[in-house]
């Protein structure tokens, strides 16, 4: 008798790593000349699971968007982690610009995983698993060719696969 094989699809982020990203981001914003004398601040709600930038405009915002993408990237975190929830004025003519931290699979999402995952028509299960989605089947060779269709997939959250066995 074969053995099953499976393995987890889930969105699950290192808020370890996410700490050191913006770490090396605010470090990176005080050493550049662009941003000397003005506000840039990077704050982080871990309970609310949000990420803020605020600075003096939407320029200098997108800049510091883009290091701390850099710097989430270099430490193995997907850029699309961050949703933007919304943008706001705040005092002295500043901007800040709200993020939702993306580190779970919602449920609209882990359906269109187990439907692309069916027109495969391959010999393997996906199921819903509260915020994961796990795929059994008996051929490893299988399995593999669902997580490549899947990485190929264009969702919100940076998904992992874990737990192949």
């Amino acid at each position: 008798m074969a053995k099953d094989h499976y393995f987890d699809i889930t969105a699950k982020l290192d808020m370890m790593e996410l700490k050191n990203a913006i770490v090396m981001a605010e470090k990176e914003v005080t050493s550049r000349f662009d941003f000397k004398g003005i506000v840039a601040e990077i704050d982080l709600n871990e309970k609310a699971k949000t990420l803020s930038l605020s600075s003096s405009s939407d320029q200098k915002i997108e800049a510091l968007k883009d290091i701390l993408i850099s710097k989430l990237i270099k430490r193995g975190i997907a850029g699309k982690s961050l949703e933007e929830i919304k943008t706001e004025g705040i005092s002295g003519g500043n901007v800040k610009v709200i993020y939702r931290i993306v580190d779970s699979i919602d449920k609209e999402e882990a359906k269109k995983i187990v439907k692309a995952i069916k027109d495969l028509k391959l010999k393997v299960t996906p199921s819903i698993q509260g915020d994961e989605v796990r795929v059994s089947g008996k051929k490893i060779d299988e399995l593999q060719i669902v997580m490549q269709e899947i990485k190929t997939l264009d969702l919100k959250a940076p998904l992992v696969f874990g737990n192949f066995n």
